[in-house]
């Protein structure tokens, strides 16, 4: 085979985690009661907005997360030897970004290095001057009057291809009836749909933009070792969301479970539980995941064997920040279940099941669990965008991930020292505050809609 599929422990736990979503909306599709609260955030025009940005996102999480490693060759056996570098389907469609690396910094659409270098003329005389860039507007003669012409040219020509993708797909869509399911006929609105469109309008001409503009120049410039920055943004995009979704799956599991079980059973099983996440709150956070990533750290220095590759290496230690987030965030919401349980447990049909001797497992499945469900799925969608924040705070104080993993925080932490130089380098702090920003942004209109659905509080008010 020209290449070896390669399952990574993150990777498992996104494609479990995809699965169980894919699953869930399966079964709401069968369910009204289940389907009601997304039709309704399905008419949000803000909400549908916000989900074709979230989908860009989680289309290029997802291309970075299906890794491999490419064939170099056979042994005398003739068995296929495989390289030792694990590369992603995101790495091959950025390959012309990746090997555009230049000696150093570079402005965004610069054709000349940041700072003067010794440059020998052709006479053998040398003089100190910026020196062309290998890569950025390299195509470029006289980079002085050419460059802007050229980039509007460029610009224009990718808005172009990005409207031309737009109807296509609209084109299929009508052809095909794609996107039509009765799900979305019956849930959505054309006042939502055509913000939804927009919005896809935007991202694909942006995409143009970026696809016409990035073979030729640097968009978002070059850090200290001439690496483009857009490339090291986009790829932070995955440590990102793993990051908010996988903290998220490990903490539910202990959220729900004690939270149901402090408020339906009370007595000393409340007063375990209580006392639990009472002294996991008094532990202060930060120092308690520091703690945890010296140990790791520890451990993975002693136990080198144990890790076949660096990529390995860093995927350890991003699980285990996001195991250690999980163990210090499920508090909250298990205070929020144990609280809405205790009023759940007071109703009359949870004491009629008590009452015909049904068990209290079958209880808790059937009657408490769907009425928490929500408080759960609005924790959930509030928390990601607490997370994803709290991977760049992490990072920037060097406890976070990796520092050869691609991610938000170690851009803001090696731009901090670039802030301090003249001229000022602000272009790496600039990307990832904008690719975090629309991510955070994205998700939090998500979650007021999911909020304002799935809250049956509001839905009183307004009847």
């Amino acid at each position: 085979m020209p290449l070896s599929p390669v399952i990574l422990a993150t990777d498992a736990l996104i494609y479990l985690l995809v699965c169980a979503v894919l699953a869930f909306f399966w079964y709401a599709r069968r369910h009204q009661h289940l389907l009601a609260p997304w039709r309704h955030v399905a008419k949000s025009r803000t909400a549908m907005g916000a989900w074709v940005v979230l989908v860009g996102y989680l289309f290029i999480g997802f291309c970075d997360t299906l890794h491999f490693r490419l064939a170099v060759g056979q042994n005398e056996q003739g068995e296929t030897l495989y390289d030792t570098q694990i590369q992603s389907v995101l790495d091959v469609m950025l390959a012309p970004l990746q090997e555009m690396r230049e000696k150093t910094y570079s402005a965004p659409f610069a054709t000349h290095s940041y700072s003067k270098e010794m440059i020998e003329q052709p006479n053998g005389e040398q003089i100190r001057d910026f020196p062309r860039l290998q890569y950025g507007g390299r195509h470029l003669v006289d980079p002085e009057t050419e460059k802007w012409p050229d980039i509007l040219r460029r610009s224009l020509l990718g808005i172009g291809l990005g409207a031309g993708a737009f109807l296509l797909l609209l084109a299929l869509r009508f052809r095909f009836k794609l996107l039509r399911f009765h799900t979305w006929r019956r849930s959505t609105d054309c006042a939502a749909q055509h913000s939804a469109a927009l919005v896809l309008l935007i991202l694909l001409m942006l995409v143009g933009m970026a696809i016409m503009l990035g073979g030729a120049y640097h968009i978002l410039g070059t850090d200290k070792i001439g690496e483009d920055v857009l490339y090291q943004a986009l790829k932070s995009i995955r440590t990102g969301l793993v990051i908010g979704a996988l903290t998220t799956l490990i903490m539910l599991p202990a959220a729900i479970l004690l939270g149901v079980m402090a408020g339906y059973f009370r007595g000393w099983v409340d007063d375990v539980i209580q006392y639990l996440y009472t002294t996991l709150n008094s532990v202060p956070g930060v120092l308690l995941i520091a703690a945890a990533i010296l140990m790791m750290q520890v451990y993975m220095s002693n136990h080198p064997d144990q890790f076949n590759s660096l990529a390995e290496r860093a995927d350890f230690r991003l699980l285990f920040l996001c195991l250690i987030l999980g163990v210090t965030s499920w508090t909250s919401l298990c205070r929020l279940l144990r609280g809405e349980t205790l009023k759940l447990r007071q109703l009359d049909y949870v004491y009629a099941a008590q009452a015909l001797g049904v068990s209290h497992f079958r209880i808790l499945l059937r009657h408490i669990l769907p009425n928490v469900m929500h408080i759960v799925l609005i924790v959930i969608v509030l928390d990601f965008s607490g997370l994803v924040l709290a991977e760049a705070v992490l990072s920037y104080i060097n406890i976070g991930v990796d520092p050869n993993t691609n991610s938000w925080g170690n851009m803001i932490n090696s731009a901090r020292l670039e802030l301090a130089r003249e001229p000022v380098v602000w272009w790496s702090l600039f990307a990832a505050f904008a690719f975090m920003f629309v991510l955070v942004l994205a998700a939090n209109l998500l979650a007021d809609a999911v909020r304002d659905a799935f809250d049956p509080r509001l839905h009183e008010k307004q009847s």
